[in-house]
């Protein structure tokens, strides 16, 4: 029990200029709970003295040791599929970052966000980067599915960039033969730049960018 917790009461009722019994009638805590509180006899809880101290127009802070307020974690950070949120001691990481763990769970609907449970592992990345100050939140347009598309996307860019500067590269230039890729967007879906170009049983033009 704090030793401070009989002083703040006494001070939140001077505030309020409320008797022991009025302060008690005012936030529905008996009246010998807060007796026994005020003389350090019992402990109060935190939500009780909230309350209390509400009363008098004050309000409780978790404060740093250099007197900075320390805010809660964000209500809407990572939580797993069934809605719960992850550890807070741990740091989340997108899980398209480790694919290999979500690679034969097909059945499963593929969450945001994970952790790691390697201490040393996440040891070495605070050493570099810091602690993250909070879990990541979901962004519009960042799920694991948009993630993915976008690298294939960037991937089949890198590709073309090659071709073309391979092209740029040579002592002569090859004919227009007015071809034009017709890939579908089902193309991106299935082509993940791994390797040699793959392409959907849709895509009329079966080209080879690499």
């Amino acid at each position: 029990m704090s030793p401070d917790l009989s002083g703040l009461l006494r001070r939140i009722r001077r505030t309020a200029d409320l008797s022991q019994r009025e302060l008690a009638a005012r936030t529905g805590v008996s009246k010998s709970t807060l007796a026994a509180a005020e003389a350090g006899t019992r402990d109060l809880g935190v939500m009780r003295l909230a309350l209390m101290a509400e009363v008098a127009g004050f309000r409780l802070a978790l404060l740093h040791a250099d007197g900075r307020e320390v805010t809660g974690m964000d209500p809407d950070g990572a939580r797993d599929t069934t809605g719960r949120r992850l550890p807070a001691h741990l740091d989340t990481e997108h899980t398209d970052d480790v694919a290999d763990r979500w690679s034969d769970r097909r059945d499963r609907r593929q969450p945001w966000f994970t952790f790691g449970l390697d201490r040393a592992a996440r040891d070495r990345q605070r050493a570099r980067a810091g602690t993250p100050e909070d879990h990541d939140v979901p962004v519009s347009g960042d799920s694991p599915a948009e993630r993915r598309a976008r690298r294939q996307r960037a991937a089949w860019r890198a590709r073309e960039d090659a071709r073309l500067q391979r092209l740029e590269a040579l002592p002569w230039r090859p004919l227009d033969d007015g071809f034009t890729c017709a890939c579908p967007p089902e193309c991106d879906e299935v082509d993940d730049g791994s390797g040699p170009p793959r392409h959907a049983a849709v895509c009329p033009c079966g080209c080879d960018l690499g």
